[in-house]
């Protein structure tokens, strides 16, 4: 069906700290290559904003993309809302905590409600099919104003309507043949 609506996807890389005082980077794509564990937490957390990016580059938006965080029950903000308007790719991060990265496909009203959000980008509406052309019929002239000695001869009474504009040619002697 043309018109149905897709899941929407959500990317979730989070970084965690262990007893040892090293730092691991995870994804909830299980595809994705982490590297191990370092005690570089600086470098860790740009891998992991990074990292997030890259799927952001990579996923795209769909104009029929279905709220992410209207079918995760909002997980992502705390009142739950009416899931409406158009699809946006999200990125959640809280920059006070700084470890976890959130992509999403949310809707517009889910988007209002969560805090840290940036948007990325908004869905563009599926191409319509194009109607058929109207034809647009001529205005009828009703009377003639005064002065004038012929419809043909009145003024156009649609004002927004004007002639196309004709560039001026100037004039060129005739030449000799020869």
């Amino acid at each position: 069906m043309p018109g149905a609506r897709v899941p929407g996807r959500t990317w979730t890389v989070r970084l965690t700290g262990h007893h040892d005082h090293t730092v691991s980077v995870t994804c909830s794509t299980a595809a994705c290559r982490m590297p191990p564990r370092s005690k570089d937490a600086a470098g860790m957390r740009r891998f992991a904003a990074e990292h997030i990016k890259a799927h952001g580059r990579l996923a795209g938006t769909r104009p029929n993309a279905a709220c992410s965080c209207g079918s995760a029950q909002c997980a992502l903000h705390e009142n739950p809302v009416h899931c409406a308007g158009t699809s946006l790719r999200v990125l959640v991060h809280n920059p006070a905590v700084g470890q976890v990265w959130t992509l999403a496909e949310v809707c517009q009203t889910c988007a209002r409600n969560i805090p840290h959000i940036t948007i990325l980008a908004t869905a563009k509406p599926a191409v319509p099919t194009p109607a058929a052309p109207s034809v647009e019929q001529p205005a009828q002239r009703t009377a003639v104003p005064g002065g004038f000695s012929s419809p043909q001869a009145a003024p156009d009474p649609s004002p927004g309507r004007r002639r196309p504009h004709r560039p001026h040619r100037p004039h060129r002697p005739n030449r000799p043949r020869g």
